[in-house]
């Protein structure tokens, strides 16, 4: 029986990062020393395969829907965790994302 090899399939992976800083970890090279060193390694091994992985910035208010997922994570303990698209405050933020209505925040630069 053949196994399956997930390197002989191609993929196009997109990800939108909220953080310059993730993302310089992202695209780094050693960062062993970095207290979630393990989920950055998880970037590295993606980006190390033949596929086509962009990794880049947009502003929070451009995805409140990750937002309001990215700041409810914290209540939880680490692991994977289920959240209804029920849930009302979730819809709520979907719906925002779905019509492209944003929020005005002020975005320092940091360079």
């Amino acid at each position: 029986m053949a196994k399956n090899n997930i390197n002989a399939i191609a993929y196009t992976i997109k990800y939108e990062l909220d953080s310059r800083c993730a993302i310089q970890l992202i695209q780094g090279e050693d960062t062993s020393d970095h207290q979630h060193a393990a989920i950055i390694d998880c970037f590295h091994e993606l980006l190390r395969r033949d596929w086509d992985v962009t990794v880049s910035h947009i502003y929070r208010e451009g995805n409140k829907s990750a937002d309001f997922l990215a700041s409810r994570g914290h209540q939880f303990d680490v692991g994977f965790h289920f959240v209804p698209v029920t849930d009302p405050a979730l819809w709520f933020y979907l719906l925002y994302d779905i019509e492209g209505v944003s929020e005005s925040r002020l975005v320092l630069n940091e360079g």
